[in-house]
């Protein structure tokens, strides 16, 4: 089956993540892509999370870089996720880099288009496991457990490394 490199990240603000809805997948997801030729992942996360979610955002590094300047080091995941991709590309895999961000802007979101949902979502909502409203529509959408467990960490992470 064919492989293809991805980057998601989890944008952290306070006790807050961000989610967005993709509209074809019909589900709650969070900013990230592929990594396209000639990028690193962390240069095609910030890329993604800009794009996404009109937000300057910083990596979460629970590692300290090395004392070395050569060759250059970039920031690992916090865990990596191989999943089946249901795009209309045919059948493959995304081997996903999973990274704990903080917001560089806070809360100011300004997504690229009007229709964009993006949503935060409090450590409070993730723990009660609460859906999440789809902007104004009155339908309830529940989080992935993948999703919920995995945002509930990278704010547990932002708070303790607090950098």
């Amino acid at each position: 089956m064919d492989k293809h490199l991805t980057v998601t990240g989890f944008v952290v603000h306070g006790d807050k993540t961000l989610l967005l809805w993709h509209r074809r997948l019909r589900m709650w997801m969070l900013p990230g892509g592929h990594v396209e030729p000639g990028e690193d992942p962390e240069s095609a996360l910030l890329r993604e999370i800009g794009e996404e979610t009109g937000l300057k955002a910083r990596i979460i590094s629970g590692l300290k870089p090395l004392p070395f300047n050569y060759p250059a080091q970039v920031a690992p995941p916090y865990t990596i996720l191989v999943e089946d991709s249901r795009e209309s590309d045919g059948p493959h895999q995304h081997i996903d880099l999973i990274y704990f961000c903080r917001s560089l802007d806070g809360e100011a979101l300004r997504p690229p288009r009007p229709d964009d949902m993006l949503v935060w979502v409090s450590e409070v909502q993730l723990r009660r496991g609460e859906p999440v409203p789809l902007g104004g529509c009155g339908v309830d959408v529940p989080i992935s457990e993948d999703v919920r467990l995995l945002a509930l960490e990278a704010i547990r992470t932002a708070r303790e490394t607090g950098d």
